[in-house]
């Protein structure tokens, strides 16, 4: 049996948490920049706002109806995800983190009242942090995922928890399920199908088989083996990224070659964190700028360069280097830059790389790097290059929550 957890209006539960008088009231968080809805409370989709609706064309109708605004708060967003997630780890041995509010358990040969296991965990995540979830069980993944959007659809019934453990049960929630619904059919399959007349995701496991296999590939029969009960979705385990990529656009052009590499130099710093907390060495990176594009009047430019390093790093130190080395070569003066951007790739593992004899990182850094991540992820980001703005994500945020959990500076003070 496989349990998916999914957090409720993650991100707009996120700002419920720690600010209960939103509850009941509709909530929207905007997308960097403030530019479009990224999340909506229930309230707020029954308001008609739709996801990916531009927050300039909706302004009215958030002040007609009160409508309480975010900007994206993403390290709370992440720090809390990691709290639930955490919590969740406990209910099983075998966790797949499936993205930021959703994971998978594995409840195999766990003696246990599926219900009253779904139950608890929703009610310990609920009082620990905050967030409200539902809870899908069921003997298959896709399954456990059409089990979950019951257990949300029909909260006050199922209690958040909804277990599919009867062949009757099962066909029931797939008479239910729309096809499009169905996680892994995507909008061009949902079209396909409709086209023939397959409605639900019942429609869909009556199909023929060789029908499945030449229209949506070997991928489409295991889903609809899955569907059908008989398990195809392995838990997956957590593979390190391939490739780790920061990249922003900038609330205004940036014309000197000091603005543009303070930006490019922060980028860097933020890929190097991340890098390390997978335990990761890279030996190359890509930087690239671009101008306006929707400026026509002016010139238009952009760039990209590869830099290859003699040895594998993980130091912010040495990694910034060789990004500005970058950036000095393709930078254009006269230039209005809007984005710019820096990726790492070709990862090996911090601990089994052939060291060069006539190249090789600074032993010393790594116990810099190692003091320096501890300090700042204990009390923020306070340790910083001198190339760094203080302030480190130069975006439009006119309406972002304080750090609650991330920064003393956003703990919240209870006055007896």
């Amino acid at each position: 049996m496989f349990a998916l957890v999914d957090c409720n209006n993650f991100y707009a539960s996120c700002e419920r948490a720690f600010n209960p008088s939103l509850n009941n009231h509709p909530v929207v968080v905007l997308s960097n920049n403030d530019g479009c809805v990224i999340a909506r409370s229930n309230e707020a989709k029954e308001l008609g706002i739709p996801m990916g609706a531009p927050a300039f064309e909706y302004r009215y109708l958030f002040e007609r109806h009160h409508v309480a605004v975010f900007s994206a708060n993403f390290s709370l967003y992440g720090d809390m995800s990691h709290r639930v997630m955490t919590i969740l780890s406990d209910y099983s041995p075998n966790q797949e983190i499936y993205s930021i509010d959703e994971c998978f358990l594995d409840l195999s040969n766990m003696l246990v009242d599926l219900q009253e296991h779904g139950l608890a965990m929703r009610k310990q995540v609920l009082q620990w942090t905050g967030i409200p979830v539902s809870v899908g069980i069921a003997p298959t993944k896709a399954l456990a995922k059409a089990a979950n959007r019951i257990a949300k659809k029909f909260t006050v019934r199922t209690g958040g928890t909804y277990v599919i453990d009867t062949d009757e049960k099962r066909i029931k929630a797939l008479k239910w399920l729309a096809v499009e619904d169905v996680w892994g059919i995507g909008r061009r399959n949902a079209r396909k199908l409709n086209s023939i007349g397959v409605k639900t995701a019942y429609d869909f496991c009556r199909l023929s088989r060789t029908w499945v296999l030449n229209n949506m590939t070997v991928v489409g029969t295991r889903l609809q083996d899955d569907l059908n009960g008989i398990p195809t979705l392995d838990m997956e385990p957590v593979e390190l990224k391939q490739s780790i990529a920061t990249t922003r656009t900038f609330e205004n052009d940036y014309r000197t070659y000091d603005e543009v590499k303070e930006r490019v130099c922060t980028f860097a710093v933020t890929c190097a964190e991340k890098l390390r907390q997978q335990h990761s060495l890279c030996n190359a990176l890509e930087v690239f700028i671009q101008s306006n594009r929707f400026k026509e009047e002016d010139e238009q430019y952009s760039n990209s360069i590869t830099v290859k390093f003699p040895f594998p790093t993980s130091s912010t130190l040495e990694i910034v280097d060789f990004a500005l080395q970058g950036l000095q070569s393709i930078f254009k003066k006269g230039i209005g830059y809007k984005r710019a951007g820096v990726v790492l790739m070709r990862f090996v593992p911090d601990n089994e790389y052939q060291q060069s004899l006539f190249f090789k990182s600074n032993p010393k850094h790594a116990l810099l790097m190692n003091a320096i991540d501890q300090l700042n992820s204990k009390y923020g980001t306070t340790v910083r290059l001198a190339a760094q703005d203080k302030k480190t994500h130069k975006m439009k945020q006119e309406r972002l929550s304080p750090k609650y959990t991330t920064n003393l500076n956003g703990i919240i003070n209870v006055s007896l």
